[in-house]
């Protein structure tokens, strides 16, 4: 068997396998879309497979007018774009000087860094710094304890390392450029993937958060979208105000509980919406940030 012969095996049993994954993650979404614009009866009777059935838009419509979910969304939006920024920010002010080799201490300040992705103080101890701290029912305790992951700035530095050349800033030091200028002219510019890479690890990674807001804050105005979605999904529970918006009209048991069903969907596919629109336009950059510096040579 030639080298040409096997190159199609390959390339055969990779399309297969690739097809069967695209199938096994395509079709859960594509239920709970058909489900989330179905007939509340056809969702809780099991007719619903990829296609809506009796098509119908109450638990959207229900969901938007429930004034507490708006806010939820306010403050996730809120808690993402300034979670993602300070997030960002630090992230790439503490890899630039780590891939620099005349920096002398940078070996001890990885190793801090990595000691502390296998060894953490828990949550009692994250807890009182958070409270001692006067986080408590702030922005801040949402956002400040995971401001730095040091996977994210391991992985900057790998590819600062790898794209920006020492000979660029030696030439530019020449010129009389300072770190700080240097940094903003040329480093910025020549890591955007990375950067991009970063902003979206830091972004999904807040906006699917609802552990730290059901820890440290007990203010309702406060609550991430993420909290309300957990009340429905794992406890159950559904607003009384939005479970009468919705159920208005419905007179038995098995309507309500249909209903209720019916708002499930309709908030899952409200929460990741947003998440879903903005990857494809930062698809190109996540390639090209995880994959560069991969190869030396």
């Amino acid at each position: 068997m030639n080298i040409k012969t096997k190159n199609r095996i390959f390339n055969l049993i990779n399309h297969g396998f690739l097809s069967l994954a695209l199938v096994i993650v395509l079709v859960p979404l594509l239920h709970m879309v058909a489900a989330s614009f179905s007939d509340p009866a056809a969702v809780t009777g099991g007719r619903v497979g990829i296609f809506p059935v009796d098509f119908t838009i109450l638990g959207y419509q229900t969901i938007f007018e429930d004034k507490e979910i708006w806010i939820g969304y306010r403050n996730t939006v809120l808690y993402t774009v300034t979670g993602t920024a300070l997030s960002t920010v630090l992230t790439m002010l503490a890899a630039y000087p780590l891939s620099r080799t005349d920096f002398k201490p940078r070996n001890f300040f990885m190793k801090l860094f990595t000691f502390t992705m296998f060894f953490g103080g828990g949550l009692i101890p994250t807890y009182l710094l958070v409270k001692n701290l006067k986080l408590l029912d702030t922005m801040g305790a949402i956002i400040l304890p995971g401001a730095v992951s040091a996977y994210n700035i391991i992985l900057a530095r790998t590819f600062i390392q790898s794209n920006v050349p020492r000979e660029l800033l030696e030439a530019t030091q020449i010129d009389g450029c300072d770190d700080f200028r240097f940094f903003r002219m040329f480093v910025i510019p020549l890591t955007k993937p990375i950067i991009a890479v970063v902003s979206l690890f830091c972004a999904v990674g807040i906006w699917g958060s609802y552990f730290s807001a059901m820890i440290y804050l007990s203010n309702p105005k406060l609550y991430p979208l993420q909290i309300y979605l957990r009340d429905i999904l794992i406890s159950n529970q559904v607003n009384a105000n939005t479970l009468a918006q919705g159920m208005a009209g419905a007179e038995s048991m098995a309507a309500k509980q249909s209903i209720q069903e019916l708002l499930k969907y309709s908030l899952i596919i409200v929460s990741s919406v947003p998440v879903l629109c903005i990857y494809p336009f930062i698809q190109k950059y996540f390639v090209r940030g995880v994959m560069l510096g991969s190869i030396k040579g």
